[in-house]
């Protein structure tokens, strides 16, 4: 995620990340340096893990790995639900363009990995 300038920065930083353990990102949107702190918060290898938010931007952030043998290949499914700061205000925001930006980020996100998964 090079565009954004994304890096992890604290807590698990290399490797896989596992059930309990937290990474801390830095990454710029909206030309605006972020700093999002998250914690595997449940985690059943090989099929699903989910990610939360422990201190960031978002009133509250979940974002579920799911992992789905097919054929000779493996589907990961992203589902995301959170809820922005600001009450009123961030209602709109997500309305008028951040939620249409998170599902391009995963989506761009999730490209990545498969990019490095599949040893490309």
């Amino acid at each position: 995620m090079r565009g954004m300038k994304e890096r992890a920065t604290g807590g698990v930083t290399a490797g896989l990340i596992g059930p309990g353990q937290e990474v801390t990102w830095e990454a710029t949107h909206f030309l605006i340096r972020q700093r999002l702190t998250s914690r595997i918060v449940a985690y059943e290898r090989p099929h699903h893990f989910r990610d939360s938010q422990v201190a960031g931007i978002f009133r509250r952030f979940d974002h579920d790995h799911f992992f789905e043998p097919r054929d000779s290949v493996t589907v990961m499914k992203d589902v995301f639900d959170y809820e922005s700061p600001l009450g009123p205000l961030g209602r709109l925001a997500d309305f008028v363009f951040l939620e249409t930006y998170m599902r391009r980020l995963l989506k761009r996100r999730a490209a990545a990995i498969k990019t490095v998964a599949e040893g490309g």
